[in-house]
């Protein structure tokens, strides 16, 4: 039986586990989220997503704790759209743009997640990508928006699972992917690799 160590800072990549029923450690690492440009799109997320993986690793192992039985999981966010990649924007400036952007068109969700088993030093990845169509935007509407808050940390400027809704027309794809963390394509891997995890007893309501 495996335990899971989340290398995230993101309470809504643990509130999706939490909800699935996983135990885990959480573990928040600080790498940087910019991305290479030398990469290609591809490329570009799955390299962040690795790099928070082996930080934690590396501290996880730096503090002397035990490689078995723990497996790291990281993830890393982004919305593509015309070659581009809109992370977490900078300010309300730089998300207002993103909005102007992404209004009226489809656009594509992606998350890179990265496994390393610290037993094996197995590592596992992929690439989960969701398409979201979004609503055409009025001007008004962009700035009721930024003057919540909401978009703050949010890749792409906007909050699915929040008042960012209200933009959505649609999506193809895994919903909790576009909150953060595609949980059946990282089961997929689990499946695939035996990796059998401690989860927490269903309560009855």
């Amino acid at each position: 039986m495996y335990k899971l160590i989340l290398a995230s800072q993101s309470p809504r990549r643990s509130e999706i586990l939490h909800k699935a029923g996983y135990q885990f450690v959480p573990f928040p690492v600080y790498v940087s989220e910019i991305p290479d440009k030398n990469l290609s799109l591809s490329e570009r997320i799955l390299d962040i997503a690795q790099r928070k993986a082996c930080a934690a690793r590396a501290q996880w192992l730096a503090q002397g704790r035990e490689r078995s039985p723990y497996i790291i999981l990281s993830a890393d966010t982004m919305v593509c759209v015309d070659d581009k990649i809109l992370g977490k924007p900078q300010d309300e400036t730089e998300a207002a743009a993103y909005l102007r952007l992404l209004s009226g068109r489809r656009h594509q969700v992606r998350t890179a997640v990265c496994l390393i088993n610290l037993a094996t030093e197995e590592t596992q990845s992929h690439i989960e990508t969701t398409d979201v169509d979004f609503k055409n935007l009025s001007e008004r509407q962009i700035q009721d928006y930024l003057a919540t808050g909401e978009y703050a940390d949010k890749a792409g400027a906007y909050a699915i699972q929040g008042l960012g809704a209200q933009f959505v027309e649609k999506f193809n794809g895994d919903y909790n992917n576009v909150v953060g963390l595609p949980l059946p394509a990282i089961e997929k891997l689990f499946k695939l690799n035996s990796w059998m995890f401690q989860v927490l007893p269903v309560t009855q309501s």
